[in-house]
């Protein structure tokens, strides 16, 4: 008997397909269950978990803050999808799609929200015109390298990083697929990097902060166990020295603990009030 799977003519929902986030896969969209979403007082409020995905708009946020931008102070609720709170009514109001981060602006008469962490990091970088070059140029760039980071990043991350991270059992095909995608993409950025400082030339932007959560913390070991080890991520030193420059920036060490409930002690800040609350955290390094 051939162990080849044989797709049916129709799919049908049988059962969980297994695996870590196995009970968050669903074939319908929309609200699970009634829940109102809390707020604080701060025009800013972000729903949102220190995924990658998570982090890439806390390091704006703490970016923006430390050039001086008071509009930026913000609160940060956790949205703890283990738990299903991406599928409450109030969650899936601001975000039909039922994915975190989700951003909530309300220093304009009417509420905007902003779902889909792309679109937050452009929204606020329009909003208080920082970390976007004004330059046509420039400012094409950083979004060419912005949108790149949001079609390529699922490879990674729903790619390799489920097949072999996540996945209830281990196949070669798809994780060698994966593998094979991933580190070209990693050598693609150790080009670009060998050539220019940062993704968009010599300018620090967004396209940084989407970038650096998903390939940053891979070549440093933060992603998936050993996937450094397996990736041979040694072999892209223009991405290391791009990684580790970035990371020494006191606002993404700021940033990248918010919402954040693993790791050491001192990384894990579930919500985020004030400045204070990331400066407790960090004094206890």
């Amino acid at each position: 008997m051939s162990d080849t799977y044989i797709p049916p003519k129709v799919w049908r929902q049988d059962g969980e397909n297994g695996g870590t986030w196995a009970k968050l896969n669903r074939p319908v969209a929309g609200a699970t269950h009634d829940a109102e979403l809390p707020q604080g007082e701060h025009p800013l409020q972000l729903y949102s978990l220190a995924t990658p995905n998570g982090q890439k708009v806390t390091i704006l946020l703490e970016e923006l803050l430390a050039a001086g931008e008071a509009g930026a102070e913000y609160d940060a609720h956790l949205i703890n999808i283990g738990e299903g709170d991406q599928f409450s009514s109030g969650f899936v109001s601001v975000n039909p799609n039922s994915k975190i981060p989700a951003l909530l602006d309300y220093s304009a008469a009417e509420p905007v929200r902003v779902f889909e962490s792309g679109a937050i990091l452009l929204y606020l970088a329009e909003k208080f015109d920082r970390f976007l070059p004004r330059s046509p140029v420039s400012r094409t760039e950083t979004l060419n390298w912005l949108f790149w980071l949001q079609g390529a990043a699922p490879y990674l991350g729903g790619g390799f990083g489920h097949f072999y991270a996540y996945a209830p059992e281990k196949f070669e095909y798809p994780i060698n697929r994966f593998t094979m995608e991933t580190k070209r993409q990693l050598d693609l950025l150790n080009q670009r990097l060998g050539e220019h400082a940062y993704l968009a030339g010599d300018e620090y932007t967004i396209a940084d902060m989407a970038t650096w959560p998903w390939y940053g913390n891979l070549v440093l070991g933060e992603l998936y166990d050993d996937a450094a080890v397996f990736l041979d991520v040694d072999s892209y030193p223009q991405v290391q020295r791009w990684a580790k420059n970035i990371l020494a920036r006191p606002a993404v060490q700021r940033g990248r603990i918010v919402n954040r409930t693993w790791g050491e002690d001192w990384e894990q800040l579930p919500e985020r009030h004030s400045s204070a609350d990331i400066d407790a955290q960090l004094k206890r390094r």
